[in-house]
């Protein structure tokens, strides 16, 4: 998860960057540093994220050298730029064949119009965000979206939303639990762990159909007919202040080097029924590694190859 800048053009509710890291808002990590995190952990897959990255001065370039790095990457976006700075990545496929073989656009939207518009507390942002969506699947790019889910929704609201989706030529799309880490207000938005199993226990039968991203171990653990420890390790978080510990949501400290990251973090301390912040997590940034790495059995196999061919 490399977080090159923590200012974001959105105020969305649920979000905790911008009031965890309002003292460097105005700070933006270098290419170079950028590129050097990226070699430093070995990652194949870079989440490029926030902030919103299409705010960050180097983004095109930062795309560019890690696409040539051999490495895949999520743009995490909220769209309002997208029809915008579009067209440079059009400009950069023409001179980097690998644009629209390993660059994925993941584009933020919390739901329906009504639904997202209120999160964000923008009006027409969900129109904005819907309209780079069509636009980056007619320029023949990859195109998915993350989805939020909160207290007070219901999974009936999201077959619509689905459907919109389906029909502008969305590739895939998660569906992951709010979780009310430290950083964020509104604490009255978040599922506990047992309203996140009824909420996905209805998610995947009522949206099963379409191309969710969840992978079926996944999907088990948020329904709670499976239990995963936390591998928060295996997606580490970089930004403007170093490797942030122990995970995306929670800060102990920043580190210097990945190394002192990997090598000083507790990482036997992390997660529900050892920390008493974890206990309602089931965040995918750190149980959805674990679903690949902890499935191991041969029906688990079995099951994660026949999604991955769907």
């Amino acid at each position: 998860m490399l977080e090159p800048l923590h200012a974001c053009n959105l105020h969305c509710s649920g979000c905790g960057r911008i009031r965890e890291y309002a003292d460097t808002l105005g700070q933006q990590l270098s290419v170079d540093d950028c590129v050097q995190a990226v070699k430093d952990c070995g990652t194949p897959i870079v989440s490029i994220c926030g902030g919103e990255p299409l705010i960050y001065s180097g983004i095109v370039e930062l795309t560019d050298r890690l696409l040539r790095l051999g490495k895949h990457i999520y743009l995490c976006t909220n769209g309002q730029l997208l029809d915008k700075k579009l067209g440079e990545f059009v400009e950069l496929s023409k001179r980097n064949k690998f644009v629209k073989k390993r660059l994925y656009w993941n584009i933020h939207l919390d739901g329906t119009a009504d639904i997202h518009d209120a999160i964000t507390g923008k009006t027409g942002s969900y129109e904005t965000s819907l309209a780079g969506i069509i636009a980056v699947k007619k320029m023949g790019y990859y195109a998915y979206t993350n989805t939020t889910i909160y207290r007070g929704t219901m999974a009936e609201q999201f077959i619509p939303f689905a459907e919109q989706l389906t029909d502008a030529g969305i590739d895939g799309m998660m569906f992951a639990p709010a979780f009310g880490y430290e950083a964020v207000e509104n604490a009255h938005l978040f599922l506990n762990s047992d309203e996140v199993h009824r909420m996905f226990k209805e998610i995947r039968e009522k949206l099963g159909k379409y191309r969710l991203t969840a992978t079926p171990l996944y999907l088990d653990f948020l329904c709670g007919e499976r239990q995963l420890p936390c591998a928060a390790w295996a997606n580490p978080t970089f930004n403007v202040k170093g490797w942030k510990a122990p995970c995306y949501l929670l800060t102990d400290r920043h580190y210097p080097t990945y190394k002192e990251f990997i090598e000083e973090t507790d990482w036997n301390r992390i997660g529900p029924g050892k920390d008493d912040r974890c206990e309602n997590c089931l965040m995918h940034c750190g149980f959805e590694p674990a679903a690949v790495l902890f499935g191991n059995s041969l029906r688990d196999l079995l099951r994660l190859a026949l999604w991955q061919l769907h």
